[in-house]
């Protein structure tokens, strides 16, 4: 069964925000979360303040946050921004 994908709101602002200024950055994201989809454990798990969350870097200085919800069978995205502002 496939994960469907739930976006939080401060991810969807900053998306929204890509969208207009960056296009080919937002395919790039959307790719990577395809990829996630079809292997969701396949990325590094975090620790401290954001236990339970896992991280993937998209290009050489963006990182996008998401969790694995098992229950609902979905990938939430949590944030998505530069390394330095991330963590």
């Amino acid at each position: 069964m496939e994960y469907g994908v739930v976006v939080s709101e401060i991810a969807d602002k900053k998306f929204i925000r890509i969208i207009k200024k960056n296009p080919k950055q937002m395919s790039i994201i959307g790719k990577k979360v395809q990829q996630i989809i079809q292997n969701p454990y396949h990325y590094k798990p975090l620790r401290g303040d954001l236990h339970g969350a896992r991280r993937v870097h998209i290009g050489s200085s963006f990182v996008l946050i998401y969790e694995i919800d098992e229950d609902n069978k979905e990938i939430r995205i949590l944030d998505y921004d530069h390394h330095d502002v991330i963590y």
